[in-house]
């Protein structure tokens, strides 16, 4: 029998085959336990608890991690042989290969999922095409340091390629330069968070709520009764000054009202303490003054203030129309007349004019 294990063949005992392949058999039989059973358990238990961060890395480790552990017991298991330095060489880079395509995967699902719970966390509203193409990038980078991480374990001269990579995208990036620019302030946008979908936002002389937010561009939608979309280039919004409404804590209304010139004294001293009280009498309003401002052209002008203490914009011009209703109820129960354009003509007849 001893005879028989000490039998060689391609440089290797029947007793080195045999210590490989139940080697190899251990491996196999140990790694589906833990996949079937241990797994299996943990991903129970994991659906009993309320995160989901554990459901998330038990999937990935069955999904990725798993079979790179087979492969690892393979290549370990025909470290008991000599099969050669050519046929060693085939399997260090096949196992390496292994290794980066599993370890990748697993990485890049890790990230993203911890980028995308960070952004649920704080309760922010993400555009899902942004969040694709976030994750679209990161995969490239850890997809393209995977891939020189194997070459340069594979005695390959990476320096040259990299010089060659970087020289092409530096022609790449002169020619794409406007494209570039977007990108990278979209992903200042994502990251940075100046506004978000749903958020009421003034560029320039534009305003509009924000529906998208793309790669390259970010759309408006306007307020008005045409409903315009404005696009904007992602360039364009990072390098102006946005003014984000939804932001605000409140709203300040300040406006100028006009009644004629016939209004009386006691009237006019009525006034600031009407526009009060029904400033005060409306839900989600807070008073802040009202003076009798300026003598015009053909009126005399009340400057009012006060805020909107709610940030949707439609709340704020319920409050605004209820505020504007209620000031008409009470100027017209007391006759007070508000003032438009007027002109006096005085007329002579020729007698007097002669006279």
């Amino acid at each position: 029998m001893q005879a028989f294990f000490e039998q060689t063949y391609w440089n290797n005992t029947v007793l080195q085959y045999v210590i490989c392949s139940g080697a190899l058999l251990v491996s196999i039989i140990i790694l589906t336990i833990l996949k079937r059973v241990v797994l299996r358990r943990l991903h129970k238990r994991a659906e009993k608890t309320k995160t989901k961060a554990d459901d998330m890395v038990i999937r990935a480790v069955r999904k990725n991690l798993v079979p790179l552990l087979f492969v690892l017991a393979f290549f370990l298991c025909t470290k008991i042989l000599e099969l050669g330095d050519t046929i060693e060489r085939i399997i260090g880079v096949v196992t390496l290969g292994f290794i980066m395509v599993f370890g990748a995967m697993f990485l890049s699902s890790i990230i993203f999922f911890l980028l995308n719970r960070q952004w649920e966390r704080k309760g922010k509203k993400v555009d899902k095409m942004a969040v694709k193409w976030i994750a679209a990038l990161i995969k490239i980078i850890i997809w393209v340091a995977a891939m020189l991480i194997f070459l340069d374990n594979i005695d390959v001269e990476i320096t040259t390629l990299v010089a060659g990579l970087g020289i092409s995208g530096i022609a790449i990036a002169f020619a794409a330069q406007a494209v570039l620019e977007d990108v990278f302030s979209f992903v200042t946008i994502f990251f940075d968070k100046p506004f978000e979908l749903g958020d009421l936002i003034i560029v320039d002389d534009l305003s509009g709520t924000v529906e998208h937010i793309g790669i390259k561009t970010t759309r408006l939608r306007s307020l008005g009764r045409e409903r315009e979309q404005f696009i904007f280039s992602n360039k364009d919004l990072t390098s102006s000054r946005v003014k984000n409404l939804k932001r605000r804590e409140n709203r300040r209304v300040v406006f100028t009202l006009g009644v004629t010139y016939d209004t009386t004294v006691e009237n006019l001293r009525a006034i600031p303490g009407m526009i009060e009280l029904i400033v005060k009498e409306v839900d989600n309003a807070a008073f802040d003054r009202t003076h009798f401002a300026s003598y015009g052209d053909f009126s005399l002008n009340f400057e009012i203030a006060y805020f909107v203490l709610n940030q949707d914009f439609e709340v704020y011009m319920d409050t605004r129309q209820e505020i504007n209703l209620r000031i008409k109820e009470a100027f017209d129960a007391r006759k007070i007349a508000f003032a438009f354009p007027t002109q006096t003509l005085i007329l002579q007849n020729a007698q007097n004019r002669e006279g």
